[in-house]
């Protein structure tokens, strides 16, 4: 499995896969050819068919800027992998200096067919959570002693990750107005904040702050603010709202939180590895079901949980996201979005409590590795016009005037 830096990145909402892939991608072609006057993107699958409502032609000109960048949007792509960019890079004669492949292969990740980079670098030998937990039980106390085993550097990049989730959640639930396009969305996470302090039960108003929370951080990122992907930006508030709301309403330490960062990209990685966490490959299950697993695991770790609730906990925020498809209404990742953003923290809850009070009851049959052997099978049968192409279900249903634009 890849570094847990790879899984962790800090980018441009409002989509990992159309607007940080194509963000990192350009920058690395951008100092390849230095010289160059003047650079083409042609864009293909979803990143074409929603890749203005995803704003990747507006991240690909500011990255080229001050140079000129044409933008294409194509349909006829030869490759197997469903999102994908081809870069040009001319000089002042208009003549072609260089052109690279581009995969975007979801929660920001990239891979380059004509560089040897190591993006996708394998760090972990294990590929399954049940390799990982005989490996946990037999040398460490825990999932965190596992990942320093292999990355005994990687907790001052989780330290940068959990300052960026809380920077996106502040933002958010201190900034009303408009939401970015042509859907005329206000931005609500202050108000719900506010909605949330009135409350005089407890519990009620910490399930509404996880979801000023998770709203706040997606309205960022539908703004295009600099967003934490985990695994990707269109899930990112679930686990940001979970981190804020253990922070600063319930007084977990940070170094505990980074320690939840450790199990919850396990997690994550362990999906990537054997499924996907793109919306395009996979549906929705893939971003939000993903989210809403990790953020289970972490809460089941700080709550002390053993390590087979922790994994119950994941299993039952996944098995329960199966199915569901992601249809972003004119391809803004808004709606629906950013409403399941705050009501998977809300199940990644709930999930940590069954497997709390189930799990005394009776073993778990279905394990995590079950799970997502069965989200993969699942994405690979969801129809196409619902991965991410804004071409059916509830992004039919609602019109938008293209004379707003």
């Amino acid at each position: 499995m890849e570094s847990l830096k790879e899984l962790y990145k800090i980018g441009p909402g409002p989509s990992s896969s159309h607007t940080v892939a194509p963000w990192r991608a350009a920058r690395l072609f951008k100092e390849k050819y230095p010289d160059a006057v003047s650079f083409d993107v042609e864009l293909y699958g979803s990143l074409s068919l929603t890749g203005k409502g995803h704003f990747t032609d507006q991240i690909l000109i500011r990255t080229f800027s001050p140079k000129v960048c044409k933008i294409y949007f194509r349909l006829n792509w030869e490759h197997h992998f469903e999102n994908g960019l081809i870069f040009k890079a001319y000089d002042i004669r208009n003549s072609l200096l260089g052109s690279w492949t581009v995969f975007s292969l979801g929660g920001g990740s990239i891979k380059v067919l004509e560089e040897d980079f190591d993006f996708q670098k394998q760090v972990y030998p294990q590929q399954s959570l049940t390799e990982i937990m005989n490996e946990v039980r037999a040398h460490y106390h825990g999932i965190p002693e596992f990942v320093l085993h292999y990355e005994s550097d990687v907790e001052s990049h989780l330290e940068e990750m959990l300052e960026g989730m809380f920077k996106a959640v502040r933002r958010g639930i201190n900034t009303t107005g408009i939401l970015p396009g042509l859907l005329e969305i206000p931005r609500v996470a202050k108000s719900l904040y506010l909605q949330a302090c009135s409350k005089d039960d407890v519990s009620v108003q910490n399930r509404l702050k996880l979801v000023a929370y998770a709203y706040a951080n997606n309205e960022e990122n539908a703004s295009s603010g600099l967003v934490v992907t985990a695994p990707t930006l269109g899930a990112s508030g679930v686990l940001a709202s979970l981190m804020y709301h253990l922070y600063t309403d319930i007084g977990v330490s940070k170094h505990k939180l980074v320690q939840a960062l450790m199990v919850a990209g396990v997690f994550g990685n362990v999906i990537k590895e054997n499924a996907t966490i793109s919306g395009a490959v996979g549906g929705c299950q893939a971003e939000i079901g993903s989210a809403c697993s990790m953020a289970a695991a972490a809460l089941a770790f700080i709550n002390g949980l053993p390590l087979e609730l922790i994994e119950y906990s994941a299993e039952i925020a996944m098995e329960h996201h199966l199915g569901l498809t992601c249809d972003p209404v004119g391809g803004y990742v808004i709606i629906p979005c950013i409403e399941r953003n705050g009501a998977a923290v809300l199940r990644a809850v709930d999930a940590v409590l069954m497997a709390e009070t189930v799990g005394k009851a009776k073993q778990n049959r279905v394990s995590f590795d079950m799970v997502v052997r069965t989200m993969n099978y699942t994405g690979k049968k969801i129809a196409l016009e619902l991965r991410e192409t804004s071409l059916g279900g509830l992004a039919t249903e609602i019109n938008i005037n293209p004379l707003k634009e």
